[in-house]
């Protein structure tokens, strides 16, 4: 049973590194096409990422309209800049590194405006008035909206070096080397980092409970 359980952690990696060998394949692949110019090559790239920037921002932003908004400006900023990617990291990774400073260009102008804290999210509003915070009964689905809507507003309460990496990490999933690239720190400060945010955000959920 332990040589068939180390065969199976093999071809997990095996199978992993043939995916990331496709992706990168692919991501070559589409390149070649959007420095040509190829509106249907721009068209499946904003496609295939658009959901999980547009994620990305509302949780930098707390600020739907706003999110939407500037995931337009991004795309537009990443047609524009296309050709001066050099390859040194996968393209999804290019996409986050530019997001994430148009989200914090935003919050700078949104703080300048004294937006630095909007209104967080309508739902999260909405069930904490309807609720009190506390967690319904047989209705699960309310429930896992009440949750979602608890961690959504206490990322938000979170600086925006820390929200960053929360996101990227825990929600998006993104490997360290990942956010090393788009963040451009350390491994070490990202990971200390990283560990005081999500100890707020204990801190800050805990205070929630009922």
């Amino acid at each position: 049973m332990a040589s068939g359980g180390v065969l199976e952690i093999g071809q997990e990696g095996a199978a992993a590194s043939a995916d990331a060998s496709e992706a990168r394949r692919q991501d070559a692949a589409l390149l070649v096409r959007l420095r040509r110019g190829d509106p249907d090559a721009f068209e499946l790239l904003v496609r295939t990422h658009q959901d999980r920037l547009y994620d990305f921002c509302v949780r930098m932003l707390g600020d739907r309209e706003e999110a939407h908004d500037l995931v337009q400006e991004i795309f537009v900023s990443v047609h524009q800049n296309v050709r001066r990617f050099r390859e040194d990291a996968k393209l999804s990774t290019w996409l986050f590194r530019i997001t994430r400073n148009h989200c914090i260009n935003r919050l700078k102008y949104l703080k300048r405006r004294g937006r630095g804290r909007s209104e967080v999210y309508d739902e999260a509003t909405a069930l904490f008035a309807e609720g009190g915070g506390t967690a319904p009964g047989p209705d699960a689905a309310l429930e896992s909206a009440r949750e979602r809507a608890r961690v959504q507003w206490a990322i938000s309460q979170l600086e925006p070096d820390a929200r960053m990496l929360v996101a990227l990490r825990d929600i998006e999933g993104l490997s360290y080397d990942e956010i090393i690239d788009i963040t451009e720190l350390p491994e070490g400060t990202v990971k200390s980092r990283l560990h005081r945010a999500r100890e707020k955000l204990a801190d800050l959920l805990g205070r929630l409970e009922p």
